[in-house]
């Protein structure tokens, strides 16, 4: 066993003892060691790999397999730029507490700076996007051919970098979960000797009881504490009762989201939600985003104090509320960081303030009149969504009419979310989740089929807009012989960037710079693309077929195409937001 190999199959088997169960590679030649080392450890039943020849979308689908699971997934990928095609991927996860662990190749150091082929600074290219990194070097001497044994004082140091890139991952010392890199550096021989073994010789081998070198406690979710925690010597209790908004966004772990709307019900708070995460949604506010435009009726019945709970990033209107001068503001965070982009939280409480009676006090006729709000504007919303087929909300609404809750959406960043949003997500449990770390389009596709592939017992349902669908392309293809889930891909298609029609761009004094720009139509055969991936593809006309074909989970990918027109989205928002001032006159 060549040095390579020995330090390849050592990281690899400490990975599968720390917990490790999913590799995405992204196959090229100095990765060999590590291609040979994962592939064997399949084979002996260790984990499950996923190989894939697009790097962006191997990062993608690896952050799929951790996003709900919460359990670290592993993606290799060989040197030069197929390490930089991770760099999206990194900074979602960064951004949305993913657990990522990146295993990079790397040229030995005496080809480093050296003009060798694809070689360039591996190390510290994700900058302060991970949790910790860790430049490994090539075990022995240049040119060295030492056996495996010569590494036996060494190999420990090989284990302890795993168990370190693992507790860092998980959030397990830090309660701050996220992405690690470990660049390692090999030498040639890069393929193993040949008769080929993978099995570790006695002086390479781990602890005999199966575990890591090093034990780390398992990462625990913040916990809601029954004590009042005290903040500078002062309960944190409100001193009388005070009108109080619950605004919850996203969170890192759907069973955050579960937690505080639990507490929620319980405080009988009017909830305002952003779709993402997971719970009972008994006590979100229909809408809730919609009701928040009727302004003149906010005028009167703003909340005197709004509990922020997670990163709200979906809509302008629940900003505007929170910069209201009137409205006290206070953030609760499950991690040391809270969100305030406009410097307007005038107090943060940790998470186990959100035990029952820690943040206590409301006035009930107030809660009742937004209740009655909320429940006004549903009633005058849903004639005007039942009319607006084809529109986005339109198919927001019949999908969340038709999936079941033990079920999971996984939302596009764009457009889609907010139809989403729009359409109501009130009275449903169903699992949420999205790419919200930085919003961005970048691996969508990838990240429905990890998510999809993470959890096989539930039926995953994707919605995205066209451009979301065609930016990862590349998310669909998958080789002959790879694990494959069961996944639908709602696609609503509006020819281009239809959310900029929504915003300031799309004004109709603009229009003569809009559409090259901002619309960038396409033209693209989404069908056409869909079936040379080998994945089932069929457009949908009507809600009734659309309901049809989701009621049914599919064996494998498809992909259901919902053309609309991009020339409506604003009109429709405006008579939304119109229809929900006219309920709450």
């Amino acid at each position: 066993m060549n040095g390579s190999t020995a330090l390849a199959c050592v990281l690899v088997d400490e990975l599968v003892r720390c917990g490790v169960r999913e590799v995405v590679l992204a196959p090229g030649s100095r990765s060999a060691p590590l291609a040979y080392a994962v592939q064997s450890a399949e084979r002996a039943g260790h984990l499950r790999l996923h190989v894939r020849v697009d790097e962006r979308s191997a990062g993608f689908l690896a952050l799929g397999l951790a996003r709900v699971s919460r359990s670290p997934a592993v993606v290799i990928t060989t040197s030069g730029t197929a390490v930089a095609n991770l760099h999206p991927a990194v900074l979602e996860a960064h951004h949305a507490d993913v657990p990522l662990i990146v295993l990079s190749a790397d040229r030995p150091d005496e080809l480093r700076g050296t003009g060798a082929n694809q070689t360039t600074v591996q190390p510290g290219i994700f900058a302060g996007a991970v949790r910790w990194e860790h430049d490994l070097a090539a075990p022995g001497p240049a040119g060295s051919r030492a056996p495996a044994g010569s590494y036996a004082g060494v190999h420990p140091a090989w284990r302890t970098l795993v168990d370190r890139g693992w507790a860092a991952a998980t959030g397990a010392l830090s309660g701050s979960p996220g992405p690690v890199h470990l660049n390692v550096a090999f030498r040639d021989p890069l393929a193993p000797d040949l008769p080929v073994s993978h099995e570790l010789p006695d002086e390479l081998a781990g602890r005999g009881d199966g575990a890591a070198w090093t034990i780390v406690p398992h990462y625990a979710l913040p916990r809601i504490s029954d004590h009042v925690p005290r903040i500078s010597g002062q309960s944190i209790v409100s001193a009388k009762p005070a009108p109080t908004l619950f605004v919850l966004g996203d969170l890192p772990d759907p069973a955050l989201a579960e937690q505080a709307l639990a507490v929620a019900v319980a405080q009988d708070w009017p909830v305002i939600a952003e779709p993402f995460g997971a719970g009972d949604r008994s006590t979100v506010l229909p809408h809730g985003s919609l009701l928040l435009t009727a302004t003149d009726w906010l005028d009167v019945h703003a909340p005197e104090r709004v509990l922020v709970v997670g990163r709200c990033t979906l809509n302008r209107e629940t900003a505007a509320l929170l910069r209201r001068k009137e409205v006290r503001v206070e953030a609760v965070t499950p991690t040391g960081a809270w969100p305030d982009p406009s410097h307007i939280v005038e107090q943060v409480h940790p998470w186990s303030a959100l035990g029952e009676g820690a943040l206590a006090g409301q006035d009930t006729g107030w809660v009742q009149t937004w209740r009655r709000a909320g429940g006004a504007v549903a009633a005058g919303v849903a004639p005007v969504l039942a009319e607006a087929w084809p529109s986005g909300p339109a198919v927001a609404q019949t999908l969340l009419e038709t999936v079941t809750d033990d079920g999971i959406l996984v939302l596009g960043s764009s457009n889609a979310a907010r139809d989403v949003d729009r359409a109501g997500l009130a009275g449903r449990s169903l699992l949420v989740t999205g790419s919200r770390g930085l919003a961005g389009i970048d691996g969508t596709n990838a990240t429905a089929i990890g998510v999809a592939l993470a959890s096989p017992d539930r039926q995953v349902t994707a919605l995205v807009g066209d451009l979301t669908f065609l930016h990862d392309i590349n998310g669909l293809l998958i080789g002959p012989g790879e694990p494959r889930p069961d996944l639908t891909i709602v696609v609503i298609n509006d020819d281009g960037g239809g959310i900029f029609s929504t915003l300031e761009y799309g004004a109709p004094e603009r229009a003569g710079d809009f559409d090259r720009v901002f619309g960038t139509p396409t033209g693209a055969d989404l069908q056409g693309l869909a079936s040379a991936y080998g994945v089932a593809v069929a457009r949908v006309e009507t809600p009734g077929a659309l309901r049809e074909a989701l009621t049914h989970r599919p064996t494998g990918m498809r992909v259901l195409e919902v053309r609309v027109s991009r020339d409506q989205h604003r009109d429709l928002q405006t008579q939304l937001a119109e229809t929900a001032a006219a309920a709450l006159r």
